[in-house]
This record gives structure tokens, C-alpha cells and sequence, in this order.
């Protein structure tokens, strides 16, 4: 029996670590290299690492008592670390349902940037861009504003491509929709958001719509009131489910990479 379940461990690491390293590993080729990436990559190849070369790795260790000792060590840590991510996945759904809530008068709105592919949006993008247009709609008062710059091997500024694909799928006027094309991080999406909304008038203490990706909203969020955002209100684009749960899981190490820089 436990022969039956040291196999199936196995072989759940295994799948385990080679999704999580195929995920990164494409995120990375296109120049999302960071620590919301490289992170869980190390993490998933020693998954396959361990599941793969189980026994020789128990056979490394036990055959030194520091090493042993490490072995169980890192294991408990392991073990710790994953009532941290349960925390955290508890928190990003309460954010989520907040986030999920009827929108009250905002005097902006500011659609954050989730990378393009050929001059359009990732579906991801696309799914922040189509929950954002009908509250840029519902209050045409509200200043509409695109945020994300020029990605790699772009011509393009994100913020320009979702304008246009705000205007041609939703009819919405590209000269209704201000563009903040600088930016290549959340932090950035915002404190540059900053300057074009003190331009038009519109204090921080206002009022202010923020539209990401559900998995994306606890991040966001601390992230603008720590940059003086006194009002933001988060709302949530779905994300498909096919990759929410691995979305979950890479969004856990950004947010601890923002908390070690210091973004909130």
C-alpha cells in the first residue's frame, strides 16, 4: 500500500512540475521574466526532479545526517509554505467577491495592460478590455483610460492596442480613451496613470475604477493604496478556468515579490 502511494506521489509531482515549468517557460519566452515566474520554474523542475529520481535523492540523503536532517527540514518548510499559499488563495477569493460587486460613480477608470500577441490582446487582455467597457458605457463622464507600454518585439504600445480594441469590438470613441503607453508593471500601470489623471483634473482621492484579472485584484489593489489610491475599486475580468488555478498559483510569488520590493 505504501509502495501504491509512493508511485502515485511520484507521479503527481511529476505532472505537477512539468505543467507548472511548461507555463513559466512560455511566459518567459516572451519576456515575462520575474520572480512570479522564475520562481515557481526552480519549484516545478525540483517537483520533477524528486518525482522522477526519488529514490536516488533518499539514498543521497541518508547517507549523511546533515543532509537527512536538511531533507526533512526543507520538507516541513514545504509543508508550511503551503498553508501560506492556502491563506492566500482564501484571500484572493474574498477579493475577488468584493471585486465581483455593482460598480458605484467613479471619476476614472483605468484598464491595466496583460501583454499582447501580434498587435492584439492576450485573452486574458481581452477578458479585462470586454468587463471594462460596459462601465466606461454606463458612465461616459468618467475618464477611460489604457494602461501598458511598448512590449517585446512590439511596435505597439499595449495601451494603444487596447484602445483600438476597445473602439472596434465595443464601439467605443478612441477619443474618449486617454492612453498611458509608458508603463511595464503594475506598479507602473499605476503611478503613471497618475500623471495623466492630475493633468485632466482628477485627484487620487477620488473615486477610481481599476480593471484587472480576478487572480490580479489583492496585488492591484495594495499596490494602488500604497501609491495614495484613497478610493480604488477593484474590478474583476474572469479568468478561464482551464488556467485559473495556475494563474492563482504564479499570482502567490508576484505577490510576495512585491511585497520584498517594496510595492506596498
Amino acid at each position: 500500500m505504501a509502495k501504491k502511494l509512493l508511485i502515485i506521489a511520484r507521479v503527481g509531482l511529476v505532472a505537477i512540475g512539468a505543467v507548472i515549468m511548461v507555463d513559466c517557460a512560455v511566459l518567459m519566452t516572451v519576456g515575462k521574466i520575474n520572480f512570479g515566474t522564475v520562481v515557481p520554474f526552480l519549484l516545478g523542475s525540483a517537483f520533477v526532479a524528486h518525482g522522477i529520481f526519488w529514490h536516488a535523492i533518499r539514498k543521497f540523503t541518508r547517507q549523511n545526517p546533515f543532509r537527512n536532517r536538511l531533507w526533512y527540514t526543507l520538507w516541513l518548510l514545504f509543508f508550511i509554505w503551503l498553508i501560506s499559499f492556502g491563506l492566500f488563495v482564501f484571500s484572493l477569493q474574498q477579493q475577488i467577491k468584493r471585486s465581483s460587486q455593482p460598480v458605484s460613480e467613479v471619476a476614472a477608470i483605468i484598464v491595466l495592460g496583460s501583454g499582447t500577441i501580434a498587435g492584439k490582446p492576450t485573452p486574458t487582455l481581452a477578458q479585462r478590455l470586454d468587463t471594462a467597457a460596459p462601465l466606461i458605457k454606463a458612465q461616459p463622464e468618467a475618464l477611460a483610460l489604457t494602461s501598458g507600454g511598448i512590449g517585446m518585439g512590439q511596435t505597439h504600445s499595449e495601451a494603444s492596442i487596447m484602445a483600438r480594441y476597445l473602439h472596434e469590438k465595443h464601439g467605443i470613441a478612441l477619443e474618449h480613451i486617454l492612453q498611458e503607453g509608458k508603463s511595464t508593471s503594475t506598479a507602473e500601470n499605476l503611478i503613471y496613470s497618475q500623471v495623466i489623471l492630475a493633468a485632466k483634473e482628477v485627484p487620487i482621492t477620488a473615486p477610481i475604477a481599476i480593471v484587472t484579472s480576478d487572480f490580479h485584484t489583492i496585488r492591484a489593489a495594495a499596490i494602488a493604496k500604497h501609491q495614495g489610491y484613497q478610493r480604488p475599486i477593484l474590478l474583476a475580468s474572469p479568468t478561464p478556468l482551464s488556467i485559473r488555478y495556475n494563474a492563482w498559483f504564479r499570482e502567490y510569488f508576484a505577490f510576495v515579490s512585491g511585497w520584498l520590493f517594496g510595492e506596498y
